[in-house]
């Protein structure tokens, strides 16, 4: 009798962790059916519902595969300490994407983030569970923010 993890069955192959490189992730996206493209700096990034989404590699082995999303909405610099409030109860109650604002031309923007240790490789799986994870845990709060911020 096993205790822990699955029994192997007969004839089937598992596939073993792979690195994570840019191509992988690029190979992901399209096979996701996304829409993306790679910036002259190598990073991939793309837009969902008019939010900008990037899909970091970092890390010194270049291991963390971070999806870092930027809400489309901006808020005005005097609603600071509202937007910290939501984002502190998002961060608190929720445990990704985690969120922050940052002021950046006289408005404030919020950013997401979901990031994923892959430094010993992933399978194709992990790889696609982890963009799909990044990409819907970032669309969720910017969905959330239109309701919890209201600006007027």
């Amino acid at each position: 009798m096993r205790l822990w993890g699955r029994r192997r069955r007969p004839g089937v192959a598992t596939e073993a962790p792979a690195p994570v490189t840019p191509r992988r992730v690029a190979d992901e996206l399209t096979r996701q059916g996304y829409a993306f493209r790679v910036g002259g700096d190598g990073v991939l990034t793309g837009t969902w519902d008019g939010h900008r989404l990037w899909f970091l590699l970092l890390g010194d082995e270049r291991g963390l595969l971070q999806v870092r999303g930027r809400a489309a909405r901006t808020t005005p610099v005097e609603h600071h300490d509202a937007l910290v409030q939501v984002l502190n109860d998002w961060n608190r109650d929720g445990l990704w994407p985690a969120a922050h604002a940052r002021e950046e031309q006289g408005v404030l923007l919020v950013y997401g983030e979901v990031s994923t240790p892959f430094e010993l490789g992933a399978t194709d799986a992990q790889l696609a569970h982890a963009i799909r994870t990044g990409v819907a845990g970032c669309l969720a709060l910017f969905e959330a923010l239109d309701s919890l911020v209201r600006v007027e």
